[in-house]
């Protein structure tokens, strides 16, 4: 009788040590998306403004929410249309008659895990891209602003309502509660058959008696 019990509850200890491992082995898999490189290089030096700029991601982000400001040393908007994700890249087009200069570009994309995601990176083109007006050309009274509409602009001269802020907590972490179901289905599993063999022993030991 006595060693049934200490089977048992070595059984049961063994199960919990295997549940606090799997829980423990869970945690990494919650590590958000990150950057791995992006086109140009941050700190690279181009011939020519390029035509898109792209950031890429080590798993595919989702194709929600995607955001990348290309802009210019004097704060002006070079980026053109939606962001395309394709697999594990963002890319972004630029507008035709980029000038040469420096460009800060900012990306905000959602990972695979449903969490936002944000950077910057930089470089420089030591030439104008193709059409390129020269450089002081702008319009009397214009500001680069008001040439290139910012991103985000619903149409040239108005200003979109601001967005409300998006919920940036941290993503409720299912797939802890996925293995502690696990878990808990292996213990409640294991302590039935615990308990069907005891009910066994005892039987032996009474047909023995």
């Amino acid at each position: 009788m006595r060693s049934i019990r200490r089977r048992l509850l070595s059984v049961v200890l063994g199960s919990l040590v295997l549940a606090a491992a799997l829980l423990g082995f869970s945690a990494p898999a919650s590590a958000h998306d990150a950057a791995e490189s992006s086109s140009p290089a941050q700190g690279a030096t181009v011939a020519t403004t390029p035509e898109q700029v792209s950031v890429t991601f080590n798993k595919n982000p989702l194709g929600i929410g995607a955001q990348i400001s290309v802009k210019d040393s004097a704060g002006a908007e070079w980026a053109e249309g939606a962001v395309q994700i394709v697999d594990s890249t963002a890319t972004q087009k630029l507008m035709a008659g980029a000038p040469a200069g420096a460009y800060t570009v900012a990306w905000r994309v959602v990972s695979s895990d449903s969490h936002p995601i944000e950077g910057t990176f930089g470089f420089t083109a030591t030439a104008a891209a193709a059409g390129a007006a020269p450089s002081g050309t702008l319009s009397a009274g214009a500001s680069p602003s008001a040439v290139v509409p910012t991103m985000g602009t619903a149409q040239p001269g108005t200003v979109a309502a601001p967005a409300p802020a998006e919920d940036t907590s941290e993503p409720f972490p299912w797939s802890l509660v996925v293995f502690a179901a696990v878990a808990v289905g292996l213990l409640v599993a294991i302590g039935i058959l615990a308990k069907r063999r005891l009910d066994a022993g005892s039987d032996d030991e009474t047909e023995q008696t």
